[in-house]
């Protein structure tokens, strides 16, 4: 009776542990390069299952291009001393990232400050 109740067990939470098993790879970002942007923060998406961050980077001439930052999780960050207000559309910053291998403009969060000030009690970017 024991291991009928196991089996049972086992096969109602199989389906649910490929949740977590499908959790996307970092494997899109260069984990042996670090690259610092300074722009404007265009705008902040604080959504699971992890945040978003646009940001306006300058280029040559000065026009803004417009960078994907992929950060944590809200709940994780929210432990590291992040809030929903941590960073503004408006907002100065330089950001660090491992960047995209493919080229494209974006990358994986880092660390990040505000004015010089780094978020989230991190050192500064």
């Amino acid at each position: 009776m024991k291991l009928h109740v196991a089996i049972v067990a086992a096969a109602l939470l199989a389906p649910a542990s490929g949740t977590v098993l499908a959790h996307h790879s970092f494997a899109m970002f260069d984990q042996g390069k670090e690259a610092k942007l300074v722009g404007v923060i265009k705008e902040v998406q604080w959504t699971n299952p992890h945040i978003w961050v646009q940001v306006l980077v300058p280029d040559a001439s000065g026009k803004g291009v417009e960078w994907s930052i992929e950060g944590g999780s809200p709940n994780g960050l929210s432990h590291q001393g992040w809030k929903r207000t941590s960073l503004k559309a408006g907002d100065h910053v330089e950001v660090v990232i491992h960047p995209l291998k493919n080229g494209e403009k974006g990358g994986s969060l880092m660390r990040v400050s505000v004015d010089g000030k780094p978020v989230g009690g991190g050192r500064p970017a």
